[in-house]
């Protein structure tokens, strides 16, 4: 791209050197710098972007934007000063791929709990539909049923246009986004042009970045106030009714609000669900009228989850007999109340539950089947938000035993983070391990035949953060081995 038609996207500037005539390509990362790019120098939490400049510059950048001015020789590249470098990310990065979600319908999803299980309904129906669909998230980048990794929930802004970019490429109709608090207050979304907005829910979570719940619910309606003004263009916010939050939220948008839920009046609803140990089923209610539903997916939670996604596909042109027989398929997500399939007499689920409502949750979703004990491990991630680690202990004292454990403790100790946990627990009926692998075999060395078993917090997540170090654990290859032991003379499989 012609430099100076790519830096015309930045409205306030100062230009040191001469620019080239073309560059071929954007970069944060020093060490991704390709020949005749652009480095963008971001402050990160642990290293500053602007100290990297003349490292940039050796591996080819011939433009490096920056927050201040720098010593270079300017007779090698050019240096344009902004206010905000990060800001400045979005506006180059759209600008260098041509605005790419413009071309597709984008939708993004937002809450604390359920964005991932909602993202992954709607790519499944709309693959199940022959539709061309990319997805963006926790899990990874998934292009057309292709999984690649992604660092982020939300990537930062130049990755979130490559992908974007990508996706439509490779004829993608539509994009789906989780939309993480994090990534809308760090403007990672600018520049993404989204049609329809989702909002699942919010309860207790990050509170160590945005301090209180307004403040992380106005995060949130971001989402909802970033789709535009233009009533040209057709676009729908989709909020569960069930959550005093969506009231709010209709207030930041000028388009159309639908809603879903289960025990409020909304447009689409649930009823009648009843609960089962492979499968849910439930009535959903919804402007062409009533339908039964038996899904694969578990819990009251995916009842919501199914509604939002039915709901958005919905608003696209789908009808609800085409979205609800591929809905109807769809495996359980990955980590989200996955029932590991083994031939143990206990039944093992694997959850990515970290917050005290997700807690909550994944418990009452095997309540109404439970026959023997329910053994639940809770775990919390080391340097995050303190305040919520009493209250999921609380939450998971509702199970007959509770192994307080840790996911990622990072750079604190076992000690710091099961003493806030211990806090909350209401019954004496449990363990406090550290380690998280000793914690989840110790969980299958007390089940019995019949038992049920909740590992929360990894989820999907095939890895531990110790330190600054990743270190390879899968909560459900460890359960699956260790119960194999255990039952090695009774295989048969409750």
């Amino acid at each position: 791209m012609q430099s100076t038609d790519l830096i015309s996207c930045l409205p306030a500037k100062e230009i040191y050197g001469i620019l080239p005539k073309e560059v071929f390509a954007i970069a944060v990362d020093s060490r991704s710098v390709q020949l005749e790019s652009v480095f963008i120098c971001i402050r990160g939490y642990t290293v500053d972007g602007h100290d990297y400049a003349m490292q940039a510059i050796e591996s080819g950048a011939k433009i490096i934007v920056s927050e201040k001015y720098l010593e270079l020789d300017y007779t090698r590249v050019a240096c344009i000063v902004v206010s905000d470098t990060t800001r400045a990310i979005g506006l180059l990065a759209s600008k260098f791929y041509g605005y790419p979600s413009k071309d597709m319908t984008m939708i993004g999803v937002t809450g604390t709990n359920g964005k991932t299980s909602v993202s992954g309904i709607l790519h499944n129906i709309l693959l199940g539909l022959k539709e061309n669909s990319s997805l963006t998230g926790t899990i990874g980048f998934n292009l057309n049923g292709q999984l690649y990794d992604s660092a982020n929930t939300t990537s930062d802004a130049l990755n979130t246009q490559l992908m974007i970019h990508r996706a439509k490429s490779e004829g993608c109709k539509t994009m789906i986004m989780e939309v993480s608090s994090h990534g809308l207050v760090l403007s990672r979304l600018a520049g993404v042009d989204f049609d329809v907005a989702i909002f699942t829910n919010l309860t207790h979570d990050h509170l160590d970045f945005h301090g209180t719940m307004e403040q992380y619910g106005q995060a949130k309606g971001l989402l909802f106030s970033q789709l535009g003004q233009d009533l040209q263009r057709a676009k729908h916010a989709i909020v569960n009714a069930d959550d005093l939050w969506s009231e709010r939220l209709k207030e930041m948008t000028c388009y159309p609000v639908w809603t879903y839920a289960i025990h409020q009046p909304a447009q689409f609803q649930g009823s009648n669900i009843q609960l089962q140990s492979n499968c849910t089923q439930f009535e959903m209610s919804t402007p062409e009228g009533i339908f039964p539903v038996r899904m694969n997916l578990l819990g009251e939670f995916n009842v919501y989850n199914a509604l939002a996604a039915t709901t958005a596909l919905y608003t696209q042109g789908y009808s609800i007999p085409e979205i609800l027989e591929q809905l109807e398929q769809i495996p359980p997500v990955k980590g989200r109340m996955e029932r590991l399939d083994n031939e143990l007499p206990i039944s093992i689920f694997i959850d990515y539950a970290h917050t005290p409502d997700a807690i909550e949750k994944a418990i009452s979703s095997v309540l109404p089947y439970k026959t023997n004990k329910l053994i639940f491990l809770v775990g919390t991630g080391g340097n995050r938000d303190r305040s919520k680690r009493p209250v999921m202990a609380l939450k998971a004292s509702v199970a007959d035993y509770v192994i307080l454990t840790t996911d990622d403790p990072r750079d604190e100790s076992y000690e710091s983070i099961l003493s806030d946990l211990e806090k909350g627990m209401l019954h004496k009926n449990y363990a406090c391990i550290g380690d998280r692998e000793a914690a989840v075999k110790h969980a299958i060395s007390i089940s019995e035949p019949g038992d049920i078993i909740i590992f929360a917090g990894k989820g999907h997540e095939d890895y531990q953060i110790i330190g600054r170090t990743k270190y390879p654990h899968s909560d459900g290859d460890i359960a699956v081995l260790a119960g194999k032991v255990k039952f090695q003379d009774s295989p048969s499989r409750s």
